[in-house]
């Protein structure tokens, strides 16, 4: 399952029609705020959690209350109040908690905390029964500042739209209200009630209501941030990766409550640094404020701090009931920082589940979620906003009913649109756009300037377009594109457009038609782009895609099913000829070589002749157990942790509008990803396919595998390093291929002296595929990924009957560097 960068849940309390405001600041003894300090009263199911400036609002009715107030590290107190009708200012002073120092006798110069460590591990699976299953309600506040950015980014202003030029900004703000359900380890769901993002009042807040919890072995807050997920401090094996140290003991209704240093014992592993309070003899935890720093191998952050604060329930079970994330970090120039709070109350860890409650909808928005008013917010929050977050909520409010205004529009149009180096070169130009309901765009010259043999220099230029048909979230759109293809040595015009409907209510659909002239590659999936091919034909003379021209015509049909299927179905028209060599030009001419002719030399002696065929195709994809996610007005597949079974058939039909071909070929695939968390990330494909009937293929229809001839390598479960591309093309009846990878992501490489502090990550993986004897092929490979954040370098070793065992170094690009 996908997990978000942001982190949110929820709360819901009950409010009396005659409530009263309780409201005050949460402080130490020195002034200084305490921010998230948890506020309860006693008795009760009701509190409130301050804000960021240690502020807090309750409402209550009239009566006598007494309030408990916690913050971690920092002793409870507990004030009385006489609730009237007169709104209530009460503050709290906490005191920095007063650790006593047990005598403990040391054995062999070991720390107590070693001890205490030990014995809540051995409750290890007691503790994780408590929460197996259960349902809560949670409230979630999410936002992300900047502390600072740039003016310019990629030569373009940074404009973030909202009125404000000043650095200090808040750039994501959002409140959701959400019931959480769990049973066991794999069946869970989330019911959002209710959800508000600033600025968006069409908008859902992310509902992700993970417990980050350290009685699992392996704290996994989100693959982006490291794939491997973080030891726990108290998992199974906890002490052969961390030291503690007992800071001292503090005493609440007779228990023992013990903070404990927790410090990681190697640099480079994925591990927490910070402090846990266990409760003594129940061996449960208090309380945690753990940190994450790029030296404990975090990507895409600088840190991340987790703060968990626990409340003993009525049977004696200490529950989570808030956590916090702070995430901070700084790239190009962006200085960003965040909070997200969870509040878990209303615990039930007995639940009685109906019948098939537990379905494939793992997050579940009501219809009027993000339609709630302000008065309904002002009474269900029970972290009150700060002074900047309401004005950023009116703010941004009054602009999105401005942003709607076509006289805005226009004007924002036409700063978007401006001609840039940057957009026409690198990112593409914007040529118009109205909001975010239609939009046209030019690609960039470096996507539209290439090179090749048989048509010389080539100028591509794509128009693509879209046009939203509905607000409000809908999936009904039209979109498409233009493309004006020119070869300036051939001297000729290949004109191509296509257009897509989509639409569906509950599961995506679309309808498409594409038609016109273009130039294609034999293997239609195109497995060397036309820009690699443009540097190996300029600077090393060779030609390395082969292709031809097809006049075409296609529709096609594609849908989700539900139950994690999906359908496509298409018939497509061709009329196909040949494309020869018109130009040896080279930016180095190398005596003796010249251009390959433009066909696959290693299966046929000559060019295509002209033909037709008129091709039917269908296939399905499934994935088992797939999970989806729904909208008021959609459905999304979000996938699941089962592997994906894919099938496709393929008919070609004599006679139709001339066509040549007749022929049926299938082929089945099936992928999976398996994540091993601290040892790495093993992936694999496999597949097989043939020609049921083979009467008459043509060589753009043959069963082509993605072999290699550039310098540069692939990452992708679907191509071969080594293979010469049309080797081993073929209309068998049957073949098999297989693909397999392990990455380790950064085990064992972080243990190594002088090269942990790169974080690269060891792999190694196979490629081969098997038609007959004769005709069959092996690779294997080893390599480093995760160099500077972008490539990988492998070393290859291949097999092919007939010729020499061969060798190779590849270099490819496979991350980002916003890691």
């Amino acid at each position: 399952m996908m997990r978000s960068f942001s982190f949110v849940l929820f709360l819901f309390f009950s409010v009396g029609a005659n409530a009263t405001l309780i409201k005050g600041l949460v402080a130490d003894a020195e002034g200084k705020p305490l921010p998230y300090a948890s506020i309860l009263v006693v008795g009760t199911t009701k509190g409130a959690i301050a804000n960021s400036q240690g502020r807090y609002e309750l409402n209550l009715s009239s009566g006598k209350y007494i309030l408990l107030c916690q913050y971690v590290g920092y002793a409870q107190e507990k004030l009385s109040v006489t609730v009237q009708q007169e709104e209530v200012e009460l503050n709290f002073v906490l005191q920095r908690q007063a650790l006593l120092m047990p005598d403990v006798v040391l054995t062999k110069g070991e720390d107590p905390a070693y001890e205490i460590i030990r014995s809540t591990i051995a409750k290890q699976q007691d503790n994780l029964d408590r929460t197996r299953s259960f349902r809560c309600q949670v409230y979630s506040k999410g936002q992300l500042r900047l502390r600072s950015y740039p003016k310019k980014f990629l030569g373009e202003k940074v404009d973030f739209e909202d009125g404000d030029s000043s650095q200090q900004k808040i750039i994501y703000l959002s409140e959701t209200v959400s019931q959480f359900a769990i049973d066991g380890p794999s069946r869970r769901k989330v019911e959002v009630v209710s959800s508000k993002v600033s600025g968006s009042s069409d908008g859902y807040g992310l509902a992700v209501p993970d417990q980050y919890g350290l009685y699992q072995n392996n704290v996994m807050i989100s693959s982006r941030i490291n794939p491997r997920g973080f030891v726990s401090p108290l998992a199974a094996n906890a002490l052969s990766f961390y030291k503690y140290k007992l800071l001292g003991t503090f005493y609440e209704n007779g228990k023992a409550i013990s903070r404990i240093q927790v410090t990681p014992r190697r640099k480079m592993e994925p591990l927490f640094s910070g402090e846990v309070t266990i409760v003594e003899d129940d061996w449960q935890l208090y309380s945690i404020d753990l940190l994450l720093t790029r030296q404990q191998q975090m990507e895409l952050l600088d840190t991340l701090r987790l703060v968990q604060l626990y409340q003993q329930d009525k049977r004696g079970d200490w529950l989570l009931y808030s956590q916090v994330l702070y995430p901070a970090g700084k790239k190009f120039g962006f200085d960003a920082y965040g909070s997200f709070v969870n509040v878990y109350t209303d615990y039930n860890t007995r639940p009685q589940w109906v019948k098939k409650f537990f379905d494939r909808t793992l997050l579940r928005y009501a219809d009027s979620a993000n339609k709630r008013d302000l008065t309904y917010w002002e009474s269900m929050r029970p972290v009150p906003l700060m002074a900047d977050e309401k004005k950023d909520y009116a703010t941004k409010d009054s602009l999105e009913r401005i942003q709607k205004d076509p006289r805005y529009l226009d004007s924002l149009n036409r700063v978007r649109n401006k001609f840039t180096i940057p957009k026409l070169f690198l990112l593409g130009q914007p040529l118009y756009a109205k909001g975010s309901i239609s939009s046209l765009s030019l690609n960039p010259l470096i996507q539209q300037l290439n090179f090749n043999p048989a048509e010389g220099w080539v100028l591509q230029p794509e128009f693509t377009w879209r046009h939203d048909l509905d607000t409000g979230g809908s999936r009904r759109s039209l979109s498409g594109g233009v493309g004006l293809r020119y070869g300036f040595g051939n001297k000729m015009f290949n004109p191509r457009a296509s257009i897509t409907y989509a639409f569906g209510s509950r599961f995506s659909r679309s309808v498409s038609l594409s038609f016109g002239r273009q130039v294609q590659q034999f293997n239609s999936q195109s497995p060397i782009d036309e820009r690699n091919n443009t540097i190996a034909c300029l600077f090393y003379e060779d030609n390395v895609i082969k292709t031809y021209l097809s006049s075409f015509s296609r529709l096609g049909f594609v849908s989700g099913i539900g139950a994690g299927f999906t359908f496509n179905a298409a018939v497509q028209y061709a009329s196909r000829s040949p494309l020869d060599n018109v130009t040896d030009f080279t930016f180095r001419d190398k005596v003796g070589k010249t251009y390959s002719p433009n066909y696959p030399t290693e299966i046929v002696a000559g060019n295509i002749v002209p033909h037709q065929v008129f091709l039917i195709s269908a296939g399905l994809r499934w994935q088992p157990g797939a999970r989806y996610i729904e909208l008021p007005q959609r459905t999304i597949n979000i996938g699941g942790k089962s592997p994906i079974f894919f099938l496709q058939l393929t008919k070609s039909v004599k006679g139709i509008a001339g066509s040549d071909g007749s022929f049926i070929k299938w082929r089945l695939d099936i992928t999976d990803q398996l994540n091993l968390k601290l040892k790495g990330a093993f992936r694999y494909r496999i597949g097989g396919g043939g020609f049921i009937n083979d009467k008459q293929v043509q060589l753009p229809d043959y069963t082509h595998f993605n072999g290699n001839n550039w310098q540069f390598g692939t990452s992708n479960l679907n191509s071969f390093q080594l293979l010469p591309m049309y080797q081993l093309s073929n209309t068998r009846p049957l073949y098999g291929l297989a693909h397999a990878e392990y990455n380790l992501k950064g085990f064992l490489t972080n243990k190594i002296p002088g090269i942990k502090k790169l974080n690269l990550y060891l792999l190694t993986g196979l490629n081969t595929c098997y038609v007959n004897n004769d005709t069959r092929y092996f690779e294997w490979y080893a390599g480093v990924d995760n160099l500077f954040k972008l490539f990988r370098i492998d070393y290859i070793f291949s097999y092919l009957p007939g010729r020499p065992m061969q060798s190779a170094l590849r270099l490819g690009v496979t991350g980002s560097l916003i890691r």
